[in-house]
């Protein structure tokens, strides 16, 4: 206690560490080490509010760095029709992987994570394909009921959070915070997604010039190449 403990090079190595310290009484210190923080000063005990500041960068820079799950969220917004209809689908996404990323990093459940990688890819291979459906006067029950997709769904995408967050570890002593704060931060990271989305829409669509057909196609399609590459990488990943 009361010992400096870091790590040289963040900074220039434009990456950051992740710091357990386990003490004599049992007692688990973690933080995240940075540029611009290198070393931390083992505390007398760990303080609640570093906690939630922790599990909170690490949720946050968690979903920005997960390209398959913003791949998702932009599948959905662009899927979903209507301000009220996306934010009770993008609600039933969070509840959904809320759910098991709680069970599965407090181990109730445990699933290996090449299958589950490998099926996060195919519900977005799923959007794309309801993507190319949309506006063709016939709608699919996923158009119909987006909300009920996005939960289900939303249930494997929990387990592949879980994985990173299992590496990591939670604080004996603060396990509920530590666990709200890492979903909330994904959650800031999925919103600010959804609003860049939003916003480079309405954008588009002031511009006087009307878009060829097959360019207001091209995302679904880039989406689903995506997601097929996906599929197989990670199907053959398995074997």
């Amino acid at each position: 206690v009361g010992s400096e403990i870091g790590v040289d090079g963040l900074r220039e190595r434009r990456t950051d560490a992740l710091l357990r310290v386990h003490l004599a009484d049992g007692r688990l210190i973690q933080a995240v080490l940075r540029g611009d923080a290198p070393t931390l000063a083992v505390p007398v005990s760990a303080g609640r509010l570093d906690v939630l500041r922790d599990y909170l960068l690490l949720g946050f820079e968690h979903i920005l760095g997960g390209p398959d799950h913003l791949l998702f969220v932009l599948g959905l917004v662009l899927l979903v029709q209507g301000y009220r209809r996306l934010f009770w689908t993008i609600t039933a996404f969070t509840a959904g992987h809320s759910v098991t990323l709680a069970l599965a990093v407090l181990g109730v459940v445990k699933v290996p994570s090449h299958p589950i990688e490998a099926l996060i890819a195919l519900t977005i291979l799923v959007v794309a394909v309801e993507l190319t459906r949309a506006g063709h006067g016939h709608e699919t029950w996923i158009q119909r009921f987006p909300w009920a997709m996005a939960f289900m769904f939303g249930l494997l995408h929990g387990l592949g959070f879980a994985g990173a967050l299992t590496e990591i570890g939670l604080p004996a002593n603060e396990v509920p915070l530590a666990l709200a704060a890492f979903n909330i931060g994904i959650e800031v990271g999925q919103l600010l997604c959804v609003a860049v989305i939003l916003t480079a829409a309405a954008g588009l669509r002031r511009v006087p010039v009307p878009l060829p057909t097959a360019v207001r196609h091209l995302p679904s399609y880039a989406i689903g190449s995506l997601a097929v590459f996906w599929v197989l990488e990670r199907t053959t990943a398995m074997f």
